[in-house]
């Protein structure tokens, strides 16, 4: 039941978007003092490398992709400010500060103008900051999609004019950053890594059906993943196994429906009460993939791709199991796993499948010590 108050601030909310600035967030008596309440500014600003995207932009490397695209100055270029100062597109008459750079408060949690001198009433519910406009961050399925826009996919120029790739990995990136919130206590790193992937996924296939020749290197990161979770999504049951995945070739004429199915996988999985049999089920269910690494097809360049993704899941699953003498028994094998796809032109798939079965053999001890 939507209260009145709600109702109130959710028609404020849809008609009068205006962005602040970081300043309006850095007082000493909001999130600019001292202390584990107050703080949060301060961590953002000298901590967190989102502070710094805007002067990324400002580096050499930056000026030599702008000049190979020609597009003038990075820190005026769309192209760029896009993501490493994402405000600087909002029109003027939209926000009331010049203080515009980065990525910051606003970026994440949406503009605060409905919602700032309240948000901190101690009779507002998170639910009430929600209908006020504030992002849902505690849904991770929120969460995901105001991440993954600047950290999944890059324009094909971009990347050929020396922009590096990019991988979204939400439970291992916001795992490493210096964190300005607290978690909620229920928090499972396995579901945040497969609700992230599974946005990842979608961000891919929409980008590739928009495309009339996608490049080769795209297909195979698109591909790799879409293995990944046609396997995981066997192991928890969350939706009926695709169709997409059933060939080695993947084909790339399925992004648009993949682009659907993996939406829906990603709502399912933030809804889900994760359990820790889940994860077991994935980690038994990946780390037995070591035999598709020891034919000849897929190609060995799609076998690296996948191989990629696959430790990075390992990894995050491993974590997840929140058992400290297990962790002490995988880490060396995910490190071997880790170093196998360090470079993906040299990569082995032969000694991968050896170690992914190392890998696998420590685990049938953890799941009966559990």
């Amino acid at each position: 039941m939507v209260s009145e108050l709600q109702a109130q601030t959710a028609i404020a909310a849809r008609s009068a978007i205006t962005f602040m600035g970081e300043p309006s967030c850095s007082s000493s008596t909001c999130h600019g003092g001292a202390g584990e309440k107050h703080n949060q500014f301060l961590t953002w600003s000298k901590l967190d490398f989102h502070s710094r995207a805007h002067a990324t932009l400002t580096t050499a490397r930056s000026a030599r992709i702008a000049d190979s695209l020609k597009i003038g100055n990075p820190v005026e270029s769309a192209n760029c400010t896009v993501c490493h100062s994402p405000l600087k597109s909002v029109a003027e008459k939209l926000h009331s500060t010049d203080s515009m750079r980065g990525v910051s408060c606003e970026t994440c949690h949406g503009s605060a103008k409905n919602w700032l001198r309240s948000h901190t009433r101690p009779d507002w519910t998170h639910e009430d900051r929600v209908h006020a406009g504030m992002h849902d961050l505690k849904n991770l399925y929120v969460r995901a999609n105001t991440c993954v826009s600047c950290h999944q996919n890059v324009n094909a120029d971009l990347l050929q004019a020396g922009h590096p790739e990019l991988i979204f990995e939400l439970d291992g990136q916001a795992v490493t950053e210096p964190k300005h919130w607290r978690e909620k206590s229920d928090w499972s790193g396995p579901q945040t890594w497969l609700v992230g992937q599974a946005v990842a996924l979608r961000e891919m296939s929409w980008q590739l059906s928009q495309e009339k020749s996608p490049a080769e290197n795209a297909v195979n990161r698109w591909s790799a993943l879409l293995w990944l979770l046609s396997a995981t999504e066997g192991a928890t049951g969350l939706l009926p196994a695709n169709e997409f995945s059933s060939s080695n070739g993947l084909d790339i004429k399925n992004a648009t429906s993949v682009q659907k199915w993996s939406d829906q996988l990603a709502l399912k999985t933030a809804e889900a009460k994760w359990s820790a049999e889940w994860t077991r089920k994935c980690l038994n269910t990946l780390s037995g993939t070591a035999k598709m690494f020891r034919g000849k097809t897929p190609t060995r360049t799609i076998q690296a791709r996948r191989a990629e993704r696959l430790v990075l899941a390992l990894d995050r699953l491993a974590n997840g199991l929140n058992d400290e003498p297990a962790a002490k028994q995988l880490s060396p094998v995910i490190d071997r796993l880790f170093k196998d796809v360090q470079s993906l032109p040299d990569f082995d798939p032969a000694q991968f499948a050896g170690h992914l079965e190392e890998f696998q053999k420590s685990l049938p001890s953890l799941s009966e010590s559990k």
